[in-house]
């Protein structure tokens, strides 16, 4: 055979192919004890490869057709079940005989569509790569890597900022992925991949007097995204410090005296931008406001003369099957008798809320595995801090990998 053809059951093939690659398609519909042989006539398979097509029924037991690309090999394929479909039953060399068109990996909680394969992080772990791909294109995988929120600062509260936000879709792999594609192509090799999933940053408190954290970050192969920044807490110090810098930036707050600016977002710099800045503190006597935490599409809001500022938005992306928002950055408190502001209303993948006046309760945290930024605490009635004036905790972060299976 010298072009492409569909084999039938009790015949063997010798495929020729000197003047290019042949797809034997293997028979629609066969019944147990079906045999098909091929064979490389010109010991050219090498480079002029042999495919297996499966016509619907399995290979060795995957739902995809394989690859002769070895010089000279010759096989035999038995059809047995629907589950193993064919299998071959030569000399035991069935293995390097072909390869599959597609990645063949373990690691995190595996998931499917009807294409493509999905492994998904909520904590530390290895993305291992068995085999790669016949078809180079398809070696190159999409990803999603989101880092730890940022805690949200305590009394006079900014909010933290969303942990960064960085995706890559590869062009083989069919979803509708967020504005922040683009952060650089990743072809993987049969190896593994170490994961590191941020944690979110703990929150600030009054009393005793704490800062908080910034969240943690998160790591795949050769991108990094950066935590977000925590927000600015009432009496920890040095005021000048303000809402911090991360993947985005903490919201700031207020001192009784002027308002706190808020962190820096996309800190480090990368393109595109994994997050954005926090909001500003403002507000008059009794009305200490703190501004919004920066969420992965948008800063943080200034605080209001009364009131938190808003989160900023996060990002929606259905690299996991589903649209789903992330890294949104958490609302800021506020002191006296206004609500804490809001998380992040679009895209706001779980990001807290500020915390409310006059109650010791503390703010909202941060959804986990989100990258969501915690509330900011507001206060009590003036002259009358609650013992604790804590903060909402950051979300941890997520990592998620989507390849091409068919």
């Amino acid at each position: 055979k010298t072009t492409g053809f569909t084999a039938v059951s009790g015949v063997g093939y010798f495929v020729n192919t000197t003047a290019g690659a042949i797809t034997v398609t293997l028979p629609a519909s066969p019944s147990a004890g079906d045999v098909v042989a091929v064979a490389d006539y010109a010991n050219t398979a090498d480079t002029n490869n042999i495919t297996l097509g499966r016509n619907s029924s399995n290979i060795e037991g995957d739902a995809a057709d394989f690859v002769i690309n070895q010089e000279g090999i010759s096989i035999t394929l038995v059809y047995v079940d629907a589950t193993k479909g064919w299998i071959t039953t030569d000399t035991g060399n069935s293995s390097n005989a072909f390869i599959s068109p597609f990645i063949c990996a373990t690691g995190g909680t595996i998931t499917n569509t009807p294409t493509c394969r999905i492994h998904t992080f909520t904590g530390p772990g290895t993305f291992t790569v068995c085999s790669v791909a016949a078809c180079s294109a398809n070696n190159e995988i999409s990803y999603m890597v989101i880092a730890g929120g940022g805690g949200g600062g305590g009394r006079h509260g900014g909010a933290g900022g969303a942990g960064g936000f960085r995706e890559d879709k590869s062009p083989v792999t069919p979803y509708t992925a967020s504005p922040l594609d683009g952060a650089g192509p990743i072809t993987v090799t049969a190896t593994g991949y170490p994961i590191t999933v941020g944690s979110g940053g703990t929150a600030g408190n009054r009393n005793p007097s704490s800062a908080g954290t910034n969240g943690a970050n998160s790591v795949f192969s050769t991108i990094t995204s950066t935590g977000g920044g925590r927000g600015y807490t009432y009496a920890t110090g040095n005021p000048g410090t303000g809402g911090q810098p991360g993947g985005s930036g903490g919201g700031g707050g207020h001192t009784q005296c002027s308002g706190i600016p808020g962190g820096a977002g996309n800190t480090p710099p990368v393109s595109p931008s994994q997050g954005n800045n926090g909001g500003s503190g403002t507000g008059g006597p009794y009305d200490y406001s703190g501004g919004g935490g920066g969420g992965a599409t948008a800063n943080g809001a200034t605080a209001p003369s009364v009131g938190g500022g808003a989160g900023g938005a996060g990002a929606t992306t259905s690299i996991n099957g589903t649209p789903t928002g992330r890294a949104g950055g958490g609302g800021g408190g506020n002191y006296n008798v206004a609500p804490g502001g809001a998380g992040a209303a679009t895209d706001g993948g779980g990001a807290g809320g500020g915390g409310p006046p006059g109650s010791p309760t503390t703010a909202t945290a941060g959804t986990a595995n989100t990258g969501g930024g915690g509330g900011g605490y507001g206060g009590t009635n003036p002259g009358n801090p609650s013992p604790t004036c804590t903060g909402g905790n950051g979300g941890s972060g997520i990592v998620i990998i989507r390849y091409k299976i068919g």
